[in-house]
């Protein structure tokens, strides 16, 4: 089985409504993204996938989180926790490239803290 990585970041502030603590209020993290694609076959050129379309998608899912309130985002419910933005992260690209071995989504609020998205 192989598996590639390939990363992003992307700045964007947010609150959590849904909980009790000083994460309700308004604040914002640099965050770190990475996506993983997984399969058992080799494709052209020897690769699972070219590390720089996965890249490519990944970004662009990103760029239209970046600088954003993500509480706008009515797909967090009004409540964009790591969990919520990673699956949205994971269908986001895999809505722009139906045919990728997309496996999981990580998102890092901090170096130390990070939530996991996989189907």
């Amino acid at each position: 089985m192989y598996t590639i990585r390939v990363e992003a970041d992307f700045a964007a502030a947010h609150y959590l409504s849904e909980y009790h603590g000083k994460c309700e209020r308004l604040h914002g993290h640099n965050y770190t993204v990475r996506a993983y694609a997984k399969g058992a076959e080799l494709g052209e050129g020897g690769m699972l996938v070219d590390f720089g379309a996965l890249k490519g998608r990944l970004r662009e899912v990103c760029a239209s989180l970046d600088h954003s309130n993500l509480n706008d985002e009515p797909a967090f419910a009004a409540s964009p926790s790591a969990e919520r933005i990673a699956k949205y992260i994971f269908d986001g690209i895999a809505a722009l490239e139906p045919g990728l071995p997309l496996c999981a989504v990580e998102v890092f609020e901090t170096d130390t803290s990070m939530a996991r998205y996989e189907p």
